[in-house]
């Protein structure tokens, strides 16, 4: 059987209004709840929040002998208020594995203790080259040499919280989508294009009229960056769990923009071999361009559910991705081979 045409445009539009959504690690509520919406109007789904916070959809099947996951995070990369300094302006504490210089220069949204939203830039401390000279080049870019410069008229720690700025406030990176000659490229596409997938999946098999063959729970994970998202909140009856996250394009890696990847290793060890060579199998079976990749630094909530005692059969599959943590790129070729994959395995 053929799979079900999967709408493209639906599928970039999705993806570019969840990465427009700010939702960083400890404050991804509003990608999760824009999930959900997208997914509210499908007959059949069951929707349930977990305690920490995730979305778990459970998805009737044809059978329900053997049920099966699919986990993708909607949390992001992003910061917190660490201190605010004598100037007014903000140091901040990392919220995921990125390097400082990745961020320096991008734009930011504070999110304020009263509600408020501010706007400011992350910069290097010594920023104007006409004042620090060869500094700006020299000076390694770390916690203490960052700050936000905020949009606001403050010199001083009490003008800034006069605006009702606070330590341990939450700042989100400007994600700057753009959608050009079928690239897509914004911060976060780890995971947002994946949780694009999905739901383009759900989207594709509900406009054919199809079930999947076995009950399906999709966990839409929000503590991802942080190792521990999909540890909680996979259901025990479940047999089999795909992750799907992006795959790291560079060099080294078989990897690229325009393909879907199965990762069979990654820094936790080794996936589960059986599922995986299913996936190829059906990934050739229904022509699906693929690669198979190793990424050294890297870790899945499959993992994280490992860790915690899960005992099913894990496997991992996603979209390359070209400077992950980084400001990142994909083509719609690899988000299309994801969806497709997806498919593959929900009907089969």
């Amino acid at each position: 059987m053929a799979l079900p045409k999967i709408d493209t445009d639906y599928l970039l539009e999705f993806a570019t209004s969840l990465l427009n959504t700010p939702s960083p690690t400890g404050m991804a509520e509003a990608g999760i709840d824009f999930t959900e919406r997208a997914l509210s109007g499908y007959t059949g789904l069951e929707f349930h929040h977990t305690r920490k916070g995730a979305l778990v959809i459970t998805w009737p099947g044809q059978k329900d002998d053997a049920p099966r996951a699919l986990t993708a995070h909607a949390d992001t990369l992003g910061a917190m208020v660490k201190e605010i300094k004598e100037n007014g302006r903000l140091k901040l504490t990392q919220i995921g594995g990125y390097a400082w210089n990745t961020v320096e220069g991008e734009g930011c949204t504070i999110f304020a203790s009263n509600g408020q939203r501010y706007r400011g830039s992350i910069l290097f401390n010594q920023a104007s080259a006409h004042v620090f000279g060869s500094k700006v080049n020299e000076t390694k870019r770390d916690g203490d040499a960052m700050e936000v410069r905020l949009d606001l008229r403050t010199t001083s720690p009490e003008e800034t919280e006069k605006f009702g700025i606070r330590v341990g406030d939450f700042v989100a990176f400007d994600p700057r989508v753009e959608v050009n000659n079928g690239f897509l490229r914004s911060r976060h596409l780890d995971d947002k294009a994946c949780v694009a997938c999905l739901v383009a999946a759900v989207k594709a098999i509900h406009d054919a009229g199809l079930k999947p063959l076995q009950k399906t729970y999709l966990h839409i994970s929000n503590y991802e960056e942080v190792g521990h998202g999909a540890s909680a909140g996979i259901p025990a009856e479940v047999t089999e769990l795909v992750s799907v996250d992006m795959a790291a394009v560079g060099e080294g890696q078989a990897s690229d923009e325009y393909h879907a990847t199965l990762c069979v290793k990654d820094s936790g060890g080794p996936y589960h071999h059986g599922l995986s060579q299913r996936l190829r199998t059906l990934a050739e079976a229904n022509a699906i361009d693929y690669k198979v990749d190793i990424y050294p630094f890297y870790g899945s909530d499959g993992e994280a559910y490992w860790r915690a005692g899960g005992d099913v059969a894990v496997a991992l599959i996603g979209p390359g991705v070209d400077a992950s943590h980084n400001y990142e790129r994909t083509h719609l070729d690899a988000l299309v081979a994801t969806t497709q994959w997806v498919l593959a395995y929900l009907l089969n």
